[in-house]
C-alpha cells in the first residue's frame, strides 16, 4: 500500500546495474516479474511463470535480480531454475551478490 516501497527500490537498484551495462547491450525490458506479497519458498507464483515463459519464447535473455533469494529461497529450486535458464540461453545476475552467469568466468 505504501507509494514507494522495497520492491520498488531493488527494482531501481537492478534498472541502474542493467544501465551500467548499457556498453555490453544490455536492455531494459518494460515487464516486470514483481511477485509482491507471496513467499519465495516456492516456484508456484505469477509472475514468475510469466517470467519463465517469456524465457522459453526468447524474450528474455538475462535475469536481474537484487539477492538471489527474491527469485527463490530454495537452493534445489534455484539450481532447477539456472539450468532452465541455461537451457535457454539465458544469464542470471544478482545485484548484490557475486553470482552473474554472463560471462564464462560466472559460468
Amino acid at each position: 500500500d505504501q507509494a514507494f516501497n522495497s520492491l520498488d527500490a531493488q527494482r531501481e537498484a537492478c534498472e541502474s546495474y542493467i544501465a551500467s551495462q548499457r556498453h555490453e547491450g544490455w536492455k531494459l525490458v518494460p515487464a516486470h516479474y514483481d511477485d509482491g506479497g507471496l513467499s519465495g519458498g516456492n516456484l508456484e507464483r505469477p509472475a514468475l511463470q510469466r517470467l519463465l515463459e517469456d524465457i522459453a519464447a526468447g524474450k528474455v535473455d538475462l535475469i536481474v535480480v537484487y539477492k538471489i533469494d527474491r527469485l527463490t529461497r530454495s537452493l534445489s529450486d534455484f539450481a532447477r531454475l539456472v539450468d532452465r535458464f541455461d537451457a535457454a540461453d539465458c544469464s542470471f545476475v544478482s545485484v548484490t551478490q557475486s553470482f552473474n552467469t554472463s560471462t564464462s568466468m560466472g559460468r
